[in-house]
């Protein structure tokens, strides 16, 4: 096709800088033998980044495949989560001992250069096996497809949260005759609500917390607001930067005001702040696990509507077919069917907070007694992700370099216009550049649905 062959050296350094390195520290909870189990006829190998309680819920789904399924024996190897994880599937995929089935964030696989370090999916047997596209909302869908074919299979939708104490609001006359949050659909109301509920919190406690010195979630959260305004990156080709300053300024100023305000303490423990009674927080909804463990009385909404339309950062955990020269066969039908399994019996990984892709799932009376996701399990129908371009992802490139300008503009070191005319250069600098990986820009990378 033309690209640039990968050596080790060249692999190594790409793989490292399109991640942010030493994040969560290596889990080992693969539960895999060596030999194949008793009985079985056929071995998966399967890696994935799962660790704590999420790490926990995926050993449950896979103990049970195997109950269903003892033909198959499924090998699982738990990597840590960031750059190690990803480093190793490139240079495993590169040297033709992949794994049979691994997993990947959402916004990372256009970047991974499919075609050369992915295999495309199966969907004829990926639809034997139950799995169809008419099974995920469309916009999901097609985050997974490169130049045409299916990279990526969805397993969740993972997305940024409004959590609330409703001891705290209900005190200060916040909450609704059902029992949530009043809606908030503009930056008058929301600063209305955060000034009641400042009135209604204990002494030495934040209103909000906003994480407002960490430049991912300061980065998700742009995202969010920034879609809700219809803000674009680039043109469909990704040739042009289409990014709107004005608009970026709106956001950054909004974020800003939480500081200013008094809402927000940079560099608070904004979960723990939650626990000991702050009235919000914003967070992943990966911390529904740790606030219904501290048996709060809470709930989570999406991210309040309060410059436009709904939008809430969102990104997903998907399968994916690490690049294996002779793919195929039985073990190969047996990661589809693995694959597969695992979206269609995701209600154990619902109870991590993550909202089911397959949306089946959605529908069903187990799903609507979890809360509290089933309060934003909308979510699904108005996600704000990143553009489709090599150097985004979760913690990709595009976070660690646009991320601290969000960060200057909401810690007041630099003006929120002057800081949206940096993350313009800064967006125009990395369309020009060419991905590690296979040597092409975003325009030339077959990020086109």
């Amino acid at each position: 096709m033309g690209r640039p062959d990968l050596s080790r050296r060249r692999l190594l350094a790409a793989a490292g800088g399109l991640t942010v390195a030493g994040s969560f520290g290596f889990a080992a909870l693969g539960t895999g033998a060596d030999a194949l189990a008793s009985g079985a006829d056929t071995r998966v190998r399967y890696w994935n980044l799962f660790s704590g309680g999420d790490g926990y819920n995926m050993i449950a789904m896979l103990d049970a495949f195997r109950a269903d399924h003892p033909g198959i024996d499924v090998k699982d190897s738990t990597l840590q989560w960031g750059s190690p994880f990803y480093t190793k599937l490139a240079m495993a995929a590169a040297g033709n001992r992949a794994p049979d089935l691994g997993v990947m964030h959402m916004g990372r696989v256009t970047g991974f250069s499919p075609g050369r370090l992915l295999d495309p999916w199966d969907v004829r047997l990926l639809a034997k096996y139950g799995v169809r596209e008419a099974d995920f909302t469309p916009a999901l869908w097609k985050r997974g497809i490169v130049d045409g074919k299916l990279y990526a299979l969805p397993l969740d939708i993972h997305v940024q949260l409004c959590f609330y104490r409703k001891d705290v609001l209900k005190k200060a006359g916040l909450l609704g005759a059902d029992g949530r949050m009043v809606p908030v659909t503009s930056t008058d109301e929301w600063f209305d609500v955060l000034k009641e509920a400042k009135k209604a919190t204990k002494k030495g406690l934040q209103t909000l917390g906003l994480h407002a010195n960490d430049q991912n979630f300061m980065w998700w959260f742009f995202v969010a607001f920034y879609t809700q305004l219809g803000g674009t990156y680039f043109n469909d080709a990704a040739t042009e930067v289409t990014f709107d300053t004005d608009k970026a300024t709106e956001v950054l100023e909004f974020l800003r005001r939480h500081v200013t305000d008094g809402y927000s303490t940079a560099g608070a423990a904004d979960g723990e702040q939650f626990i000991n009674g702050a009235p919000f927080t914003w967070e992943g909804n990966w911390s529904v696990p740790v606030f219904s463990g501290a048996e709060l009385d809470y709930g989570a909404t999406p991210l309040p509507p309060v410059l436009g339309e709904q939008a809430t950062h969102a990104e997903s955990h998907a399968f994916v077919l690490p690049h294996q020269s002779e793919r195929g066969g039985a073990t190969n039908e047996a990661a589809h069917q693995l694959a597969a399994y695992v979206v269609q019996h995701a209600q154990q990984w619902a109870a991590g907070g993550h909202i089911p892709a397959y949306t089946p799932t959605l529908s069903t009376a187990a799903y609507k007694k979890l809360s509290p996701q089933n309060e934003y399990a909308s979510a699904m129908d108005h996600q704000a992700t990143e553009p489709k371009v090599w150097f985004a992802g979760s913690t990709g490139i595009l976070a660690q370099r646009v991320g601290p300008i969000v960060v200057s503009s909401t810690m007041g070191s630099a003006k929120p216009e002057a800081a949206a005319r940096r993350m313009k250069g800064m967006l125009t600098e990395l369309l020009a550049s060419k991905n590690p990986m296979d040597g092409r820009t975003a325009a030339q990378g077959g990020a086109v649905a």
